[in-house]
């Protein structure tokens, strides 16, 4: 592995450990939002305890942060693999970020950031469907679920490369796995 390739990965680390929602609440309540709400540093419990406007502009920061990660490994003409190494590694800074103690949020707009880079249209038909499931359920974990279920379908359904699926899959996975993890880790005590 060469230097280029080490030093993306780490500053798509850097990059997803920015944690938006810590320095927004900061900024604006004055408190820690990891003692706020559910204690996810995330956008919904932003918008929970915030406001939709600070929930927004958590959720649209945290999606930048995946869009630039990617963008990044092919301004260094990086191919797919090391594109979806750099985005896989912004959503762990996402999930445990550097500048916050390790503690931070769930991946969901991070993930949706890369994934939008890298199958834009699946992505936008995922989410289009979310949000219609959501106006209807008002359920935001069983939208999120549904509108990644379908993205994941669409990659199988237009012959998308393996890994891209395999990469879907993961956050698929990691949303829900970190969820557990934070509650977990909340009851005993340690976050």
């Amino acid at each position: 592995m060469n230097m280029g390739k080490i030093s993306l990965l780490l500053i798509a680390y850097l990059i997803g450990s920015i944690p938006t929602a810590l320095i927004l609440s900061r900024q604006i309540a004055r408190m820690d939002i990891r003692l706020l709400g559910d204690g996810n540093m995330g956008a919904r419990n932003t918008q929970h305890v915030l406001g939709w406007r600070a929930g927004f502009l958590v959720a649209w920061v945290d999606f930048l942060k995946g869009v630039s990660v990617i963008f990044l490994a092919r301004v260094l003409q990086m191919n797919l693999t090391w594109q979806i190494l750099a985005g896989g590694i912004a959503v762990i800074g996402h999930d445990f970020p550097f500048f916050a103690d390790f503690k931070g949020g769930q991946g969901m707009a991070t993930s949706l950031g890369t994934m939008s880079m890298l199958f834009w249209e699946e992505t936008l038909i995922g989410l289009i469907f979310f949000g219609v499931i959501y106006l209807i359920t008002r359920q935001f974990d069983l939208s999120a679920a549904g509108g990644l279920a379908l993205v994941v379908f669409l990659l199988v359904r237009n012959l998308r490369s393996s890994s891209l699926l395999i990469y879907t899959l993961a956050c698929l996975l990691t949303i829900p796995i970190k969820k557990i993890w934070d509650a977990h880790h909340r009851l005993s005590g340690s976050v």
